[in-house]
């Protein structure tokens, strides 16, 4: 998503697809107002327009929003790199990072290394359907030098029921974001095998630590405060409680694993993807 202000045109790149009825996703999402697909039944703002032109999309914007699956990042950078405005601004809402032989990279430095641009990171307890009906929740904002930065993403997206708060901590917000999907796993296989709430609770403390020592292994300047930013604490309860992880890992525990996950996922989700 691109935008300049709360007030003006919010571009929405939408990879396109074909609905059953033959017409195309992006038609109907900018005559109807609503993603009929993936969020059925929840309004979106009159200035919010969709494109599937990822090139038009990004054009002109200061402030890009990035919410597409992790896999797809690299890909979607080296196609909008050298097409954006210098002075742009970023922020990943992506869960997850790029396993390179040299090593992890957080999503954050793939956007900042690849378009050149500052590029902050926005994660918490934040299930979309719940968000999209105006239930309170809130969220933490990450950066790592440009404190004014943060603020502005901070103020474009803070709402009387979306509380956002910042942290200088990039690394440790990404991390808690992304660390999290592989507790709400282990959550998930618990729920499918019946295994109670206390050992559901037992698997959730010991996430929480073995996020934070692999956390601080990767990089040692992660803050210990993190983990109870709704980044950490908050994010995990909620993953391993209402996650599509914990959702999928409930069932091939059910299926004794006689299904892959592949299958499952292409069956539970409606196109959307393990994070």
């Amino acid at each position: 998503m691109s935008c300049v202000m709360n007030s003006d045109e919010v571009r929405m790149w939408v990879y396109e697809e074909t609905l059953p009825n033959g017409e195309k996703l992006t038609d109907v999402i900018n005559q109807t107002n609503e993603n009929v697909k993936y969020l059925p039944g929840i309004k979106l703002g009159k200035n919010v327009v969709a494109d599937p032109d990822l090139e038009n999309a990004v054009r002109d914007a200061n402030m890009l929003v990035f919410v597409t699956p992790h896999q797809f990042m690299e890909g979607i950078c080296k196609r909008i790199a050298g097409k954006i405005r210098a002075d742009a601004e970023a922020i990943s809402l992506v869960k997850g990072m790029e396993v390179k032989m040299e090593g992890p990279c957080m999503i954050s430095t793939l956007i900042s290394e690849e378009l050149g641009i500052n590029c902050s990171v926005l994660m918490g307890a934040n299930i979309a359907n719940e968000i999209a009906v105006e239930k309170f929740s809130e969220a933490t904002v990450g950066y790592r030098q440009n404190r004014e930065a943060a603020e502005r993403w901070v103020q474009l997206f803070y709402t009387h029921y979306f509380i956002v708060t910042a942290v200088q901590d990039v690394e440790g917000v990404e991390l808690c974001g992304t660390l999290k999907n592989v507790v709400a796993i282990a959550a998930g296989f618990v729920d499918g095998l019946e295994m109670g709430n206390n050992t559901k609770a037992a698997i959730m403390r010991l996430g929480l630590r073995e996020m934070k020592a692999f956390s601080k292994l990767l990089f040692p300047s992660v803050k210990d405060s993190t983990f109870f930013e709704s980044c950490g604490v908050a994010d995990l309860i909620t993953t391993c409680l209402g996650g599509r992880n914990r959702k999928v890992a409930e069932a091939y525990a059910k299926n004794g694993g006689k299904r892959s996950f592949d299958e499952l996922e292409a069956e539970m989700l409606q196109g959307q993807k393990l994070q």
